[in-house]
């Protein structure tokens, strides 16, 4: 059921005519200082109420993993393709997983139980995230043990006792964001999280989940929302300014708009229907997609890692979705160079604005 409801809530925004961001609102060209080139073995400290986690820039998104309703998952076909590029991911450095409870209504996380067996618990990072459906454990735990209650059914799917990070999965949850923040703290407490953070908040929903989770002297680690060259609203809007002011780390999703900034699309060959994140018609973001090329052929990789590279020159940790070993290289080929001052700045031109509505911070 949560995979289905999932879907639906995505849908509720699609993007409508393309619009173009206005210069004034843009950040710097490059907002990650100039110093700094992220590699795959280059380690962020995320913040936790007793221990930290050091994770690397970019994330590995398993929500393909086990979800049939968007991605059409098939066992047989895709289990031994997921399997080799985690392979390829842990050997080149990135071991961190983002998956959900949502993701396949559980299917992603008992996946990811399988690719962690028998690991060392310190040579993978997993973050996880509450989804307030309206499911016999949420509706009966009352909204403080509500977290708590579904991230014990997490853990048993992911073979751990405990989880790096566990987020809220957006702001559609009936309890208050304080009834909320009390709940997140009681699975610190427990030691069934190290850290937490929230999906798909705005800055004033955010800033209040933190001054919330304050109280139990407990850091506000992580917000992630929808980001990419075809949605910088979080950019424009201050939100990512905001996270780097309080030290929030942000995730973007979708940083290559669900394959649109892969230069996989054509006219002819259309996504999916229900990949919806900035789901604009490929002719209406063919100029956008071509100037990646042009950047991509002359630097010699892929167009995804030209998007992706954008996102870590502006302050952001990609959350990459991963499929097979050929996406899987193309992550690690974003990684240990930066795109200049001067690309940015033409990609940046024929970026676009993207949108957001009360429901979910997504395009």
């Amino acid at each position: 059921m949560a995979q289905e409801i999932l879907q639906r809530v995505s849908s509720f925004s699609r993007p409508g005519k393309p619009k173009r961001v206005d210069p004034r609102h843009s950040d710097v060209p490059n907002v990650r200082p100039e110093h700094e080139t992220p590699h795959a073995d280059s380690r962020l400290l995320m913040r936790g109420a007793k221990v930290d986690t050091l994770v690397p820039y970019a994330c590995i998104g398993a929500w393909a993993w086990g979800d049939s309703a968007t991605w059409a998952y098939r066992a047989e076909r895709d289990m031994p393709r997921i399997r080799e590029a985690w392979e390829h991911l842990r050997a080149a450095g990135f071991n961190w997983i983002d998956t959900a409870q949502a993701f396949g209504s559980g299917e992603s996380e008992r996946i990811c139980g399988e690719l962690l067996a028998d690991l060392p618990r310190d040579e993978f990072v997993v973050q996880t995230k509450w989804f307030a459906v309206p499911d016999g454990v949420n509706l009966t735990a009352g909204g403080q043990h509500a977290p708590r209650k579904k991230l014990e059914e997490s853990l048993r799917r992911l073979r751990l006792e405990y989880v790096d990070i566990y987020l809220v999965h957006g702001t559609l949850h009936p309890s208050s964001i304080r009834t909320v923040a009390k709940g997140l703290a009681e699975c610190v407490d427990q030691g069934l999280t190290r850290a937490v953070g929230v999906v798909n908040y705005d800055a004033e929903q955010m800033m209040r989940m933190a001054k919330a989770l304050a109280r139990y002297r407990l850091p506000l680690a992580t917000n992630v929302c929808e980001y990419s060259v075809l949605r910088r609203h979080p950019e424009t809007h201050g939100l990512i300014r905001v996270c780097r002011d309080q030290g929030i780390i942000f995730q973007s999703c979708a940083p290559l708009a669900q394959g649109r900034l892969t230069g996989k699309y054509s006219r002819g060959n259309q996504p999916r229907e229900s990949y919806c994140a900035s789901s604009y018609p490929i002719e209406e973001i063919e100029e956008t997609i071509a100037l990646l090329r042009r950047i991509a052929e002359a630097r010699r990789v892929p167009i995804a890692a030209v998007a992706l590279n954008y996102n870590l020159c502006k302050g952001t940790v990609p959350i990459v979705g991963i499929r097979n070993a050929d996406q899987a290289a193309d992550l690690t080929r974003a990684l240990g160079w930066r795109l200049s001052t001067d690309e940015i700045r033409a990609i940046e031109r024929v970026s676009l604005e993207g949108k957001t509505n009360v429901v979910w911070q997504r395009a």
